[in-house]
């Protein structure tokens, strides 16, 4: 079992480095490292990030982040972001980039693919016979290396893709047998999976129009969330909309953005 200073030792760690806030989550901890810990040869927790701080190719640091990141997502999370994507955002994207059809749109917790897929998918339909003459690849990133394999691979399950308009599961999706099935080489060249730490300084060099970063934020403090919160505004075009989790909520009091719905918001049109 994890003693207290070994908990408080990998929980300032996460935090310090990763801005994820575990100081409650000590059982949960204990459970998904334990065996991990175990299974390589190190007797104690202490030993093992002691190890991680030793190891210099990465390698323990990367399967501690792995395990305690969680990664739960699925196709059509939340639709009525998707909707409001399509029937707003898009629109008014289409028109203001008429001239460059360049569009930035980042998604910055990608996990094992589904949201970023889904995105893709949105604009795919929303510009229909239009699509090759616009520049819509998305970026997605995550912290987590594990998730991003999965989601280059882009192979889901029929439980995985149940929820999917049967016309999307057709067009973007090929059986490979075994009940098993993979995102179309044309759909996977329209997304770029990338590994990024948000607590980085973003290395962007245009602003961009959209982000999504849903479900990722419910694992910072608060002062951790209003700092990221600022930095996803200030890389952000004027008129740029940020979608975040229907469960998380931003401080009304401080966010500079305005809020369209609780888990929508948008940089005003006249701030640079």
């Amino acid at each position: 079992m994890i003693s207290d200073e070994e908990f408080l030792r990998i929980a300032v760690y996460m935090k310090q480095r990763y801005g994820i806030d575990l100081h409650q989550k000590k059982v949960i901890i204990n459970g998904r490292l334990e065996n991990r810990i175990k299974a390589e040869g190190f007797r104690s927790f202490g030993a093992f990030m002691d190890g991680v701080e030793r190891d210099k190719s990465g390698r323990l640091e990367k399967m501690l982040v792995n395990v305690l990141t969680t990664n739960h997502t699925y196709f059509m999370r939340e639709f009525e972001h998707f909707e409001y994507f399509k029937n707003i955002v898009l629109p008014w994207l289409k028109k203001r980039e008429s001239a460059r059809k360049d569009l930035r749109i980042w998604c910055g917790a990608a996990s094992s693919g589904e949201e970023p897929y889904m995105i893709a998918m949105v604009m795919e339909d929303f510009f229909g016979l239009e699509r090759g003459q616009w520049d819509k690849k998305l970026l997605a990133t995550d912290l987590s290396t594990k998730v991003l394999q999965e989601a280059m691979a882009g192979v889901y399950n029929e439980e995985q893709l149940k929820n999917l308009p049967e016309q999307w599961k057709r067009h973007f999706f090929k059986a490979t047998g075994g009940g098993q099935y993979q995102v179309t080489a044309e759909l996977k060249n329209e997304v770029i999976f990338r590994q990024f730490n948000l607590m980085n300084p973003f290395p962007f060099k245009k602003k961009m129009h959209t982000v999504f970063l849903r479900n990722v934020m419910i694992y910072f403090d608060e002062n951790t969330k209003r700092e990221l919160v600022q930095k996803v505004y200030d890389i952000l075009e004027p008129g740029g909309y940020f979608f975040i989790g229907t469960t998380e909520t931003l401080d009304r009091s401080s966010t500079p953005f305005q809020i369209i719905q609780p888990s929508i918001f948008r940089k005003r049109e006249g701030n640079g």
